[in-house]
């Protein structure tokens, strides 16, 4: 690339690429998204258009890509921290041999992470640990870092994504500890639709959580299921019915100061959702939304003894997978 001319990344611009690059997704979208957009916007001579890289063989655009990442961080000296991500990678995903050539590259990961500071998210952490020699897990297990993930948890919603990992930890078993990566996937309709596409993707194990009412949904999935996955049912309800009486109230009486009204009564019923709607409601609060109200109970979690024993079982499903 002796003719080739090309303006250095910003810090910003390398941040946010290896950030991109490190995230839990399919490696083959996640690298062309970053190389194609680094070579559309910093190379400038020859200009491509977005056609010539969709058109181009993938050796080709790792190769302009490790053009502009040289010319923004100098050539690395060891390649251990890119060996390290491709073989991540690899152990998670089913991968072909174009991704596996797109993961062959040169960027200089030890100069890209003088650049990242303490208020990193958690997968450039676990990057900037890739310089230690202990082993992965270990490092993981030491510092919470997620990452090298282990299993998938695909739930229907924010409540549980927001609360299950803080569950968890009560119970000592942190999901950041032991590699437990929670997705919630929007409605049991669309859970179905993720556990199709992780199941052709992943080599890891996928927990499958699902509210009481998507029997059919299960049924869907199952025929999908590989021996390494599992499907847990909610014995009844959602998971906001599953939500311990007295950690409702406790969380009710942070949001008003002021509760009197039969809480125990109506939400033993099991309406916990339609009970938190009316009283958000009536109370002249604003609109009952699931994940705001999630986030308050994360607030007032602090024992235990405050995790139901259905919760308890559904983490032990996890652990045990």
């Amino acid at each position: 690339m002796k003719d080739f001319k090309a303006k250095p990344l910003t810090k910003e611009q390398i941040i946010i690429s290896i950030d991109r690059l490190t995230r839990f997704k399919y490696p083959e979208d996640k690298y062309l998204r970053v190389f194609k957009d680094i070579i559309i916007s910093n190379i400038i001579n020859p200009k491509f258009k977005r056609q010539d890289l969709d058109e181009m063989d993938y050796r080709r655009l790792r190769e302009l890509a490790d053009f502009v990442f040289e010319i923004s961080l100098g050539k690395p000296e060891s390649l251990e921290i890119n060996n390290k991500l491709a073989d991540y990678e690899n152990s998670v995903f089913k991968l072909d041999l174009n991704t596996r050539e797109l993961l062959n590259n040169n960027i200089n990961y030890t100069a890209a992470i003088r650049l990242i500071d303490d208020s990193a998210p958690l997968n450039l952490k676990w990057l900037k640990s890739l310089e230690d020699k202990n082993n992965l897990r270990d490092m993981r297990f030491l510092h919470t870092l997620r990452f090298p993930i282990e299993k998938i948890v695909i739930c229907e919603g924010l409540t549980e994504e927001i609360l299950l990992p803080e569950f968890a930890k009560l119970l000592n078993y942190d999901f950041d500890s032991y590699g437990v990566y929670v997705l919630s996937a929007g409605g049991k309709n669309q859970v179905v639709k993720l556990f199709y596409k992780l199941a052709d993707l992943l080599k890891i194990p996928i927990f499958v959580l699902l509210d009481s009412d998507a029997v059919e949904n299960s049924d869907e999935i199952k025929p999908k299921l590989r021996p390494i996955d599992r499907i847990y049912i909610l014995k009844d309800g959602e998971f906001e019915d599953i939500l311990p009486v007295k950690l409702v109230e406790k969380t009710l009486h942070y949001a008003t100061e002021n509760i009197s009204f039969p809480v125990m009564q109506v939400i033993e019923q099991g309406h916990t959702v339609e009970f938190l709607e009316e009283f958000f409601k009536h109370r002249g609060l604003h609109e009952f939304k699931k994940a705001e109200f999630a986030e308050m109970v994360k607030e007032n979690l602090s024992d235990s003894v405050e995790v139901s024993d259905e919760i308890k079982n559904v983490i032990q499903a996890i652990k045990n997978l």
